[in-house]
């Protein structure tokens, strides 16, 4: 079949796949008499691109016998493609697939048709015995939760242990926290992976942005059986599951939660450890602990304290039973979104408030001073700038202060870097000391000991007094590197700097010498974010 290219709502053949179309999302429209054929069907809420598109609607739920809209949203391949039946059509199993697709009703679509499927929406909702509510328990947000910007790999537990019934309530609590968390391009990212005898990532961080997708995937998996071993999925999943390429936000906290119903079959520490030096911080959730007549058969009794990104209490959470879940949604879900309490993923190139007091007098010159903008700009190329990670600001000095930006007025490395980069070169004289104040008082407002840097960068000597300044910045718990250039006096430059000395305090006689301190002062803001976190 050749290339197909739809436009809004252009009809399609039954036989039309995933891989037919060219959009990244497209609204297509299915012809009548589509469940009368045999249709290929590959997948279970995410279909590989192989997969007819109105038969995959059908499967779904989302389109009836009569045809209609459905919209279609291309994917990344992925590995395990799920087959189950459903609606009449059965999905067949695939173990890898180089693209995929998820659908959605048509916005569009004619209130007839959707008076029509709404009774098939979401089969997995509707209980024997029980009326379809009326509206998804789904909270609907369109961009998410903007104070739980996180990264979270959902581990459950699928081995023989925990069993087919409970397993589906674990699925249930699952979708539930899933809601509460309110996912979304700009809030929290949830992917999950199953613990088996062998883990299985069911999807990825990316594969569903909107909370109704979510949940719907979530009820859809399938119970694996097997060994409950955990230490293997929690290595999986520190090794394969945080990076890029599949999805990871540079700069946001990257969270395990592991559900386990009863104990390991394997060991947890080495996975664990190699997931806490990864800045993985990871949850246990502990559901029906082992009763003092099975501690005999756990291997290692305290694995719940090894796993976790920190024996403190606060990353154990423990479940009596798993018919008492629902009232543990609200606090668990607290838990993930407390971004400061998140110790694990606090690093020194996603956590510092960096401020660059950047000398603009007369003796600089213009030239000079891109090269200074250039030594900053490798500065801050080394930390993760974004919104819930590392942050820079600048001032500009000469007898007066300029603030060119603050510490959270770019949310990306890109605009910091570049809005560096910009400054214009004021010229003038030199008044480090009543600098060092303005920065203070301006750039950082937090006092957080280990996380405020100020480097300041010069070429002379000050007419007025930066001892004082200087004391006043580090009793608010800025760390202050000094940076001097040519003329600058090294009495001048320790004066200013933080304790010990010398490793605060840096000079080259030109200008092209300030490349050479990028790295050593990049080690240095981390040997202080360490030695007092």
């Amino acid at each position: 079949m050749s290339p197909f290219s739809a436009g809004s709502s252009d009809p399609v053949s039954c036989e039309t796949r995933g891989a037919d179309l060219k959009q990244d999302e497209v609204l297509v429209l299915c012809p009548p008499a589509c469940s009368e054929l045999k249709l290929s069907v590959f997948g279970t809420g995410v279909y590989a691109a192989v997969s007819s598109i109105c038969g995959a609607a059908l499967h779904k739920g989302i389109l009836s016998s009569s045809g209609g809209p459905v919209r279609v949203h291309k994917r990344r391949g992925r590995h395990n493609y799920v087959s189950s039946y459903a609606n009449g059509v059965h999905s067949q199993a695939l173990p890898r697939w180089t693209s995929s697709f998820s659908l959605s009703r048509s916005v569009d679509a004619p209130l007839e048709l959707t008076r029509l499927t709404s009774s098939t929406a979401l089969p997995a909702v509707v209980r024997p015995g029980k009326k379809a509510a009326k509206k998804p328990f789904v909270k609907s947000t369109s961009g998410g939760n903007k104070d739980c910007q996180t990264d979270i790999a959902l581990v459950i537990d699928s081995s023989n242990n925990i069993g087919q019934r409970r397993f589906n309530l674990q699925k249930r609590f699952v979708a539930k926290l899933a809601t509460m968390l309110r996912v979304g391009p700009t809030g929290p990212h949830v992917g999950l992976i199953q613990a088996s005898d062998s883990p299985r990532t069911e999807f990825l961080l990316t594969n569903y942005t909107q909370p109704k997708e979510l949940v719907f995937a979530i009820q859809e998996l399938a119970y694996l059986g097997g060994d409950t071993n955990i230490g293997k999925a929690i290595l999986h999943t520190a090794e394969n599951f945080f990076t890029q390429s599949r999805g990871a936000r540079r700069g946001h906290p990257r969270v395990m939660v592991v559900l386990i119903d009863g104990w390991p079959s394997d060991d947890v520490e080495p996975a664990a450890l190699l997931a806490r030096e990864s800045g993985i911080n990871v949850f246990m959730v502990s559901v029906a602990k082992p009763a003092a007549d099975e501690l005999g058969m756990v291997r290692d009794k305290d694995f719940l304290k090894k796993a976790v990104c920190k024996d403190n209490g606060f990353f154990n959470y423990s479940i009596p039973s798993w018919f008492t879940t629902t009232k543990h949604v609200r606090p668990l879900t607290q838990r993930l979104c407390s971004l400061d309490a998140l110790l694990c993923s606090k690093t020194c190139y996603n956590s510092v408030n960096i401020g660059f007091l950047i000398d603009g007098s007369s003796s600089v010159g213009w030239q000079n001073f891109q090269l200074v903008l250039d030594f900053l700009a490798g500065i801050a190329q080394s930390f993760d700038i974004s919104d819930v990670g590392a942050h820079i600001g600048a001032v500009q000095f000469t007898y007066e202060q300029r603030l060119e930006f603050g510490l959270f007025d770019h949310s990306s490395k890109e605009d910091a870097v570049g809005a560096l980069r910009r400054i214009s070169y004021m010229s003038g004289g030199t008044a480090t000391g009543s600098a060092i104040s303005y920065a203070t008082q301006n750039l950082f407002r937090q006092r957080e000991l280990g996380h405020n840097f100020l480097i300041v960068v010069t070429d002379g000597q000050s007419y007025d007094d930066v001892r004082s300044p200087a004391m006043a910045a580090q009793s608010q718990g800025v760390t202050i590197f000094s940076v001097g250039v040519a003329w600058a006096p090294m009495g001048d430059l320790k004066t200013m700097s933080s304790e010990p000395k010398d490793e605060h305090t840096f000079f080259t006689r030109e200008f092209t010498g300030l490349t050479e301190f990028i790295q050593p002062l990049v080690r240095g803001i981390c040997r202080d974010f360490t030695e007092n976190n």
